[in-house]
């Protein structure tokens, strides 16, 4: 089996109701995932309630994949 080329040394942290906070290489300030709009709805929160409306993981991995 070939070695792995990168492997990602990413800490990840549950924040107060949706948030998560990501540590990720090469970036000094932290990266907060939330939830906003239909993803809420999805996940059965009122999205009129999210008072920090943040973009998701979903979006940060569509965003990649568009890049």
């Amino acid at each position: 089996m070939a070695e792995a080329t990168y492997v990602a040394e990413i800490k990840i942290e549950r924040g107060p109701g949706a948030i998560r906070v990501a540590q990720l290489p090469a970036e000094s300030a932290p990266i907060y995932f939330g939830v906003h709009g239909a993803i809420a709805k999805h996940y059965g929160l009122n999205p009129a309630n999210i008072k920090e409306p943040r973009a998701a993981t979903l979006d940060y991995v569509i965003a990649a994949a568009a890049a």
